[in-house]
């Protein structure tokens, strides 16, 4: 007798049943009638998990864990992470604004961006958590199931399990036979799949190796109406191997390698929405239209008071407006260098003085498609991605009730994403240079930059030629993780049992995200910054060797323009693909972190009594992060209107070292009481604490103090007679932020959960009911906003609690339905503010929004009476204008400290400090009490179900339908309506399936019925863009036709 027949001789009876799971290792689990329910994997009580780090059933587990085996993953079709919140009550996914993904679990996700920031739910790849992983584009193939853990389970996992952790448990070499299957599928979108496994014993008992791979290849969903092309398509694969070894009952081992690759079109984000903001008519009581103001026309005018875009619903037609671009800071800017003189030639039509652009809004009020899918974009997406996991898992038994459990894991990742910035229209906005002349002369020349923009039509070095702005991003990252963890696990028949064990993690990455406007490298080569004395322009030259403009030091010596002692700011002259990084012509976060994580954890088990036990754990966890902040350097320099410290490169400031040692844990009971109604049930109640480590909020621009730039120009030889007489004036390149009430460092998160559940198996095994309930007590909540064009991350208390509901009922052996339910409320703290820089003024008539100089990344706020009486003098100027938002000398503000009287005191200089509710000009505070917490519906529920109808022995089909509901939520903490407002949506997928003979399976599916386009979120972008919203929504309809085989 084989010891297979054996156990099931033994277990005959009893309602239990033995599973293969080694070469010498069995699992015992309940069977579940009718005997359909069991035989598809399908019933929660008959999926093993490993949730608490050993084999268990799914009902036996004190835990709200919802576990998907493989066949229910391609049953329900969920083919991958974006997919996967359709199968968890609770729980939200979307894809973010950067290279990531927002995963949330009863509120709690990844709100914060910074490259510090950890992820609020943990994903885990065989129990080890990755810190950057490509859930998002991976799709699931050949696993043994996917375990979602809801609730802080910081206790086994470790950091970043606040929320919750998703285990991705893949299928091991069975030692069993020679086993394989493959999968081929066609759609629309001219989509291909291809699905294989094949199962290899190479030593009886003994090795065993196990190959699965899969391939996407699909055109995309998305079309780009100035290219003519589609976009946001796929063409992506993954390979995995795995070797299991186990030369004795004792020892088992595994050694796995999965690699992972995309290189495709795809989109990161989607549309960029706006509800164009012209500006106000009136500041004050002063008309914008009446001519008093010597400066601009009246549409520049509203400019310099207004955001570009306004709050308004994300679903409304004027969603897709284009922005009010003469809003932008450095498209105001350019027309204010010409306008303070600075220009680049003569008209010799008019006589006048031009800039390299025309002071127009280069968007001009055109709308976009309201097709969600159609971009207008001049160059189409690319991303690239790359991952590589190598995982040794190994277990020894030594004694029959102790394993010692080892697990070693190394990441490699990388992806590349670029894209167009805006992904709309644009009109021509570049000055024809070509006939320019220069100023200032009798019988003048050709200006010196007659060849800047020939024609119009400008030429950027990453962006291309084109007569019409145009912008980019890069975001990209690369890291290296190495995860070992070590634990020895009892078994002991008695009433006590316990895991033990010690983590270390090592993580490093470099991040990094660019933007880049040709507006922006046009002014860096234009007058002010990149004068020619003497010669025509020529990009690869600055006139000038020194601090100071050649033109006040008497020296205009030509030098490279990458000399960092150049006074030009410096043009990378490279193509988008191959930048070298050094550019201030463009934005550029840089962002390299280490991190190194030890942890010490313990969990005991103590059986009270038969049916009631006592589980209590404890983790130790000591974070050490090290982030070296690189300043950013749009259009910075050593010159009177660089404002900086280097003319080139990105230099670091001191490393920020951050420590922390906290300790969290769990405590329950979980009861087992004989109910007369129902075949199986477990009561639990458990505390629990979690915390995930705090971070550091990337740095500011590199704008040069005072100080700095004293010393720069004496170290670079300028007399300090000449430095005294440009100080006497006032005219020192000093450019500093406004009201910078954050730190370079937030707080780390801690939450209090307690949570009472109740799993229950009913009428035979047919019915398979759980419940729970849960409250949060949350400290320090991590949030993300842009500011000052860095990911400012702040922290807020707040309350969750809520109610889940999942259930499995098969009344027939033909039928099963299954559904779950979410609710969920959550409130942010009392007290808690931010400033919203959607609505910087809170909508108080008293306070006014002022635009920024160019070099100034965000807007500021001040007293209405002060902003009018600009408005209404008639001898004010640009330079003025752009003294009311502080910190601006130099060229542009040579005038700047004199002519911005407060009447409000007396007349005197205007001055921010006396007006504390402004915090330094960057806004009233938002206050934030009550509020709900982002991408957190009351509501989330899925029903499903389907039906088998059997033909012969040999064929069967099965029908199923799926049906998913996420209720109305907020994008942001400020809970603004309507444009913080994500609406309610649903989601409905249909397949057929008929079995035949042979395991050969015929599929047909469509997924989004309806082809539905939600929101399912929105980012925000920064002031000197115009505040626009990125917004991300599902995939569309897929219809799909499969054939697969096993063998």
């Amino acid at each position: 007798m084989t010891a297979e027949q054996a156990l099931a001789a033994l277990l005959k009876g009893t309602g239990l049943t033995a599973r293969r799971t080694g070469a010498q290792t069995w699992s015992v689990v309940r069977t579940a009638e009718p005997q359909a329910a069991a035989d598809d994997g399908y019933a929660a009580n008959e999926i093993v998990v490993t949730a608490q780090k050993r084999v268990e059933s799914v009902q036996d587990v004190p835990i709200a864990v919802t576990a998907l085996s493989q066949k229910t993953l391609e049953e329900q079709k969920i083919e991958g992470g974006p997919d996967i919140m359709r199968a968890v009550p609770n729980l939200t996914f979307s894809k973010s604004n950067f290279t990531g993904y927002n995963l949330s679990i009863r509120g709690v996700g990844t709100k914060a961006v910074s490259a510090t920031s950890d992820p609020g739910v943990a994903v885990s790849f065989n129990n080890s958590g990755l810190i950057h992983n490509r859930f998002f584009e991976q799709e699931f193939f050949d696993m043994e199931r996917v375990e979602v853990l809801r609730g802080p389970q910081g206790t086994l996992y470790g950091r970043n399990a606040t929320g919750g952790v998703v285990n991705l448990i893949t299928a091991k070499p069975d030692f069993g036979g020679f086993e394989g299957n493959i999968k081929g599928e066609v759609g629309n979108y001219n989509s291909r799949r291809l699905l294989a496994m094949l199962n290899v014993p190479l030593v009886e008992d003994v090795l065993a190796v196990r190959v699965a791979g899969s391939m996407t290849q699909r055109s995309g969903y998305d079309y780009n109406a100035t290219t003519k092309n589609h976009i946001n398509g796929r063409d992506l694969w993954s390979l995995r191997t795995t070797v299991a070894f186990e030369p004795a009952p004792w020892f088992r081992a595994n050694l796995i390698w999965e690699r992972f690759n995309e290189n495709d079109n795809r989109s990161r984000t989607g549309k960029q929405l706006c509800h164009r903001d012209d500006g106000p008519t009136h500041v004050g009581g002063v008309d914008l239209a009446d001519g008093a103001n010597i400066y601009g026309s009246v549409e520049i005018r509203r400019a310099l008071f207004g955001q570009g875009c306004k709050p308004g619903s994300l679903y409304d037609d004027g969603a897709f407006d284009t922005p009010n671009g003469l809003s932008y800071s450095f498209i105001l800017g350019a027309v204010a260098l010409k306008d303070a003189g600075q220009g680049i030639g003569i008209d010799p039509v008019t006589g006048n003085l031009v800039g390299v652009i025309q002071p127009v809004d280069p968007y001009g009020g055109l709308k976009q498609s309201r097709d969600l899918r159609t971009i207008d974009s001049i160059r189409d997406p690319r991303y690239r991605a790359k991952a590589d996991l190598l995982q040794f898992n190994l277990d020894m038994d030594i004694t029959p009730a102790l394993t010692f459990t080892s697990q070693t894991a190394f990441n490699s990742d990388r992806v590349y994403s670029f894209q167009d910035y805006n992904r709309f229209k644009s009109l021509p906005v570049f000055t024809d240079t070509t006939p320019l002349l220069q100023g200032g002369v009798l019988n003048p020349p050709p200006s010196p930059y007659h060849d800047l923009i020939p024609g119009g039509i400008f030429c950027d070095p990453q962006i291309g030629c084109t007569d019409t702005i145009a912008g980019f991003d890069i975001s990209q990252s690369k890291s290296k993780q190495f995860n070992q963890e070590f634990r020895l696990q009892s078994s002991f028949d008695g009433p006590f049992n316990f895991s033990a064990g010690v983590n270390y993690t090592r993580f490093k990455t470099l991040t990094d995200y660019y933007v880049m406007f040709n507006v922006l490298t046009a002014t860096a080569w234009g007058a002010g910054f990149y004068p020619p004395f003497g010669q025509d322009w020529d990009p690869n030259v600055c006139q000038g060797s020194n601090t100071l403009n050649g033109g006040n030091t008497g020296s205009a010596l030509p030098v490279p323009a990458s000399d960092p002692q150049a006074m030009c700011p410096y043009v990378d002259p490279n193509p988008v693909e191959s930048i070298d990084g050094n550019g201030h012509n463009y934005f550029r976060s840089k962002n390299p972190y280490k991190l190194k994580s030890t942890a010490l954890f313990g969990e005991a088990y103590y059986n009270i009594r038969d049916d009631l036990k006592l589980t209590a754990g404890f983790r130790y966890t000591e974070d050490r992060k090290t982030f070296t902040p690189v300043p950013s350097q749009v259009l910075l320099a050593r010159s009177l209107i660089g404002g900086g410290n280097v003319s080139a490169g990105y230099p670091e400031d001191p490393p920020i070292k951050q420590k922390w040692g906290e300790w969290t844990g769990r405590i329950g009971l979980d009861w087992k009481p004989e109910l007369g109604f129902t075949d199986d049930t477990m009561l639990y109640a458990f505390y629990s604490r979690g915390y995930k480590g705090g971070g550091a909020n990337p740095p500011s621009p590199d704008f040069a103090t005072k100080e700095e730039w004293l010393a720069n120009a004496i170290a670079d030889g300028v007399l300090q007679s000449t430095l005294d007489f440009i100080e006497l004036f006032n005219q020192l390149p000093v450019l500093s932020l406004t009201g910078v009430e954050y730190g370079p460092t937030f707080e780390p998160e801690f939450v209090d959960a307690f949570e009472i559940g109740s799993k229950n198996i009913l009428l035979n095994g047919a019915l398979t009911f759980n419940a729970t309930a849960f409250y949060y007590d949350y400290k320090d909540y991590q949030v993300s906003q842009i500011r000052d064009r860095t990911a400012v991350n702040e922290n807020f208390d707040a309350k969750v609690w809520g109610l889940e509901f999942e259930t499995v009922f098969a009344p027939t052996r033909n039928l099963r339905l299954n559904a779950n339910i979410g609710y969920l409320r959550t409130k942010i703290g009392k007290g808690e503010t931010s400033i919203d820089i959607m609505n910087r003024t809170q909508g108080n008539p008293d306070y006014t929004l002022v635009r920024p100089w160019m070099q100034l990344p965000s807007n500021c706020v001040l007293p209405t009476h002060v902003a009018a009486d600009w408005a209404a003098r008639p001898n004010n100027g640009i330079a003025q204008f752009y003294g009311m938002c502080g910190g601006v000398r130099g060229l542009i503000g040579g005038y700047i400290g004199s002519n911005i009287p407060d009447s409000a005191f007396g007349g005197a200089q205007y001055d921010p400090a006396n007006y504390p509710e402004l915090n330094g000009g960057a806004g009233l505070r938002a206050d934030l009490s009550g509020n709900e917490l982002p991408n957190s519906p009351r509501w989330t529920a899925n029903f499903g179900a389907q039906y088998t109808v059997d033909f012969d022995q040999d064929w069967s089909a099965t029908i199923r339908g799926d049906a998913y509901w996420q209720a109305k939520s907020w994008a942001r903490v400020y809970n603004l309506a309507p444009y913080d407002r994500l609406r309610d949506w649903t989601n409905f997928n249909l397949s057929l399936r008929i079995d035949g003979p042979e395991d050969l399976t015929f599929e047909a599916y469509v997924k989004n019925v309806f082809n539905s386009t939600p929101l399912t979120d929105a980012f925000l972008n920064s002031d000197d863009t115009g505040l626009t919203t990125n917004v991300f929504t599902l995939d569309p309809r897929i219809i799909g036709f499969s054939i697969a085989k096993k063998f």
